[in-house]
């Protein structure tokens, strides 16, 4: 009999100094801070882009825009990954405007200069009519640094002096690989054009002091510690980690004795289905739901394996209930359950520092999805995870801001923000004022800040 793999210990990251940079209006409204954004900060460090599931295929390929840039991701012969900006080396045409696709060319529809999925230039008309040779063979693509993690593609627009992807992210690495999130399955993909500079959203989800109010209804006359919720998001009993990388992680208890009873203590849904799918009795807890954590966690270690919950032997016991919130520098933080994981990633607009493009993804882990039947939709939401027995990757949708629906709970995130960015913009706010909880956003605009200085952190450069 194989030897049990050993819990991972869940480490506390380096402990970081804060500088105390005061964070002004401006940042989010001004044109002349975003290009030093851009230039200083977006062209430097490694990006999240693509997801490998979209490109099974060799030629296969997909189109993802950051900023002003717009990149394209594609499979290799060899089974690799390679990126390339999309723009012809001829005079500047894009080679594509689509999402994604299939070539065994990339014909540019200006003057058909061909290129090959590797980059090369194949073919141009009238070759023997450019002064300095036949730029085919000579001519490529011009080629991003990417590399694959976790099923996601990472891109970096200076190959020259980047660290490697595993360098740039540190000990999120590890966290991640034990968890074998790059087989899990998109089961739902909403894009939203966003009237909001793309700091607003990642100041949000560096934070969990905004959740009780705006998601469970707290206000001066309810106690923040009662209002119903699946996460406990009070700063004592919330884990805030830093590591020296720039990324940030946020560890909430899974919340099953907040707001899970009625007044006779009874266990109510969605935690009574939970229960039931691990074979716990709710009527057990009556009046003692706090217990249901443990439980929980002791139910998913004993039966999950031989319901084909295999990764559980990598995953430490505090995730088999628990919320881990990541935040990575720049632009997207994800909260990672046993079973399934929260995507939101913001991307800057091309020219207008006040709109932004806004991804809110849910991913769902294959045992999981086919335990839907099984398990309310609630409960699988109070589990991590958002499926619905579909094993088919999500399409994504996108759309404009008020003429979609973004998803449960984040929707109400983007009121805020839409109001928020006004509020920005007002001569009546001098700058934030952050409690201790919120750390993490003071120290993300004070890398922001050294990206713009030329000091780019030690961890993230080969210098």
């Amino acid at each position: 009999m194989a030897e049990p793999i050993p819990m991972r210990e869940i480490d506390t990251w380096p402990e970081q100094k804060l500088r105390g940079h005061r964070i002004q209006g401006s940042r989010y409204t001004s044109r002349e801070f975003a290009e030093a954004e851009w230039e200083g900060m977006w062209t430097k460090v490694w990006l999240l882009l693509g997801r490998e599931a979209e490109i099974p295929e060799p030629g296969d390929w997909q189109r993802e825009d950051v900023g002003r840039e717009s990149i394209l991701m594609v499979r290799q012969a060899d089974g690799g990954v390679k990126a390339f900006y999309n723009v012809c080396q001829h005079r500047g045409n894009p080679l594509v405007d689509e999402a994604k696709g299939h070539v065994r060319r990339f014909v540019c529809k200006y003057h058909s200069w061909a290129f090959m999925p590797d980059g090369e230039l194949n073919f141009a008309p009238d070759k023997e009519d450019f002064p300095e040779g036949n730029p085919c063979g000579k001519i490529r693509l011009e080629e991003l640094a990417c590399e694959t993690f976790a099923g996601f593609i990472w891109v970096n627009m200076d190959p020259e002096n980047c660290v490697t992807l595993k360098e740039f992210l540190g000990p999120i690495w590890d966290d991640w690989t034990r968890m074998g999130i790059e087989g899990w399955v998109r089961t739902s993909a909403k894009t939203m054009n966003l009237p909001a500079n793309w700091k607003v959203i990642l100041d949000n989800f560096n934070e969990s002091y905004h959740v009780p109010t705006v998601h469970m209804g707290a206000s001066t006359e309810f106690d923040r510690r009662k209002v119903q919720g699946n996460i406990n998001t009070n700063f004592k009993e919330t884990r805030f980690d830093l590591s020296d990388e720039g990324h940030n992680r946020m560890v909430m208890e899974g919340g099953y004795g907040v707001g899970s009873t009625d007044k006779e203590g009874n266990i109510i849904e969605p935690l009574a289905s939970l229960l039931h799918y691990w074979e716990l009795d709710p009527a057990d807890f009556k009046g003692n739901p706090e217990a249901t954590r443990k439980a929980v966690q002791d139910a998913k270690r004993q039966l999950g394996p031989g319901r084909g919950y295999t990764h559980y032997a990598y995953v430490p016991d505090q995730q088999l209930t628990d919320a881990f919130h990541y935040t990575l520098f720049p632009n997207f933080a994800v909260s990672l359950w046993s079973d399934g994981f929260h995507f939101l990633r913001a991307r800057p607009h091309y020219e207008d520092p006040q709109q932004c493009v806004f991804d809110n993804w849910w991913y769902s882990s294959p045992a999981s999805l086919q335990s839907a039947d099984a398990m309310s939709a609630g409960a699988r939401r109070m589990a991590g995870g958002l499926g619905g027995g579909n094993v088919e990757e999500a399409e994504q949708e996108i759309f404009d801001y008020g003429e979609g629906w973004i998803g449960p709970g984040i929707d109400q995130d983007v009121e805020v923000f839409v109001k928020q960015q006004r509020g920005f913009r007002s001569r009546g706010f001098k700058g934030v004022y952050l409690a201790a909880q919120e750390h993490r956003i003071r120290r993300y605009h004070e890398l922001i800040d050294d990206y713009i200085e030329g000091n780019r952190p030690a961890a993230h450069s080969k210098q």
